[in-house]
């Protein structure tokens, strides 16, 4: 007997079958994260089952915020206590399989953010066209450099922060060393 037309034939594809399955893998995700993300960080991580598309998931995404589960900051998103405790109540529903797969991808994300959050730089223009980049370099739970430079254009102060962004190590090692250089000249 032939099928009606427009009827998919096909049984849906990884374990993420519904909304509410995506809600739970988003609430898995968020609760595991070091830090808010962006939607593409998000979406990364919930492609780990082919269950997972961009709609739904901004979809879902959406509500979650709306229902008070998540919180979006600028481009960012976090998840509240009542998303916390909603994870907590619902992450067994997950298959162990999504879970470890979330769980190596997370490892990857989780580095980067900690990684953000220890190395920053900001510029922002001035209003006699200088800009003035700061930057600062921290590690888990101490500040070990702020600095703050008045730089001539925005191109410049791009490049510098971008160029601290890359190797904040080498940056700092060079300061210290910069700063405990005695000059040959000098009496001790």
């Amino acid at each position: 007997m032939p099928l009606a037309k427009g009827v998919d034939t096909m049984a849906p594809i990884g374990f993420i079958q519904n909304e509410l399955d995506l809600k739970f893998l988003v609430l898995y995700i968020m609760a595991r994260t070091a830090g808010p993300i962006t939607f593409l960080q998000l979406l990364e991580l919930a492609l780990c089952d082919a269950g997972v598309d961009y709609f739904s998931l901004t979809k879902a995404v959406e509500h979650m915020v709306e229902t008070g589960q998540l919180s979006k900051e600028g481009d960012r998103y976090s998840i509240t206590e009542k998303g916390v405790r909603n994870s907590q109540i619902c992450e067994s529903s997950l298959p162990y399989s999504v879970r470890m797969h979330c769980d190596e991808n997370l490892v990857k994300v989780n580095e980067a953010l900690r990684r953000e959050a220890q190395v920053r730089s900001q510029v922002s223009e001035n209003q006699d066209g200088t800009c003035t980049l700061k930057l600062d370099f921290n590690d888990e739970t101490t500040p070990l450099l702020h600095l703050e430079l008045l730089v001539p254009e925005r191109k410049q102060a791009d490049t510098m922060a971008q160029c601290f962004q890359d190797e904040p190590t080498d940056f700092y090692r060079q300061i210290i060393q910069l700063l405990t250089q005695r000059n040959g000249s000098q009496n001790s």
